[in-house]
């Protein structure tokens, strides 16, 4: 495993240790699970873009106006109220 140094202020390092505290974490765990999500994120995006390029923009606007019809003839669901 690697160490890593990064600088913060002192009020946002405060509040990363107590969110740490309040999921029952270190700080260094939190930081694992936070870097984690971003990269899953980063990851999420560099696939869609790569797929959007091959894509149709044409057929893509087709599909969305085709949800679209779809989207207005649903009739909305009924909520029970308390």
């Amino acid at each position: 495993m690697s160490t890593l140094t990064i600088r913060m202020p002192a009020d946002k390092h405060e509040r990363l240790r107590l969110l740490a505290r309040s999921r029952n974490v270190s700080l260094n765990k939190l930081m694992e699970e936070l870097s984690t999500a971003a990269l899953a994120a980063f990851d999420a995006e560099t696939r869609f873009r790569a797929r959007a390029a091959l894509g149709s923009p044409e057929e893509a606007l087709r599909l969305l106006d085709r949800l679209d019809e779809q989207a207005a003839g649903a009739k909305p669901r009924s909520r029970a109220r308390a």
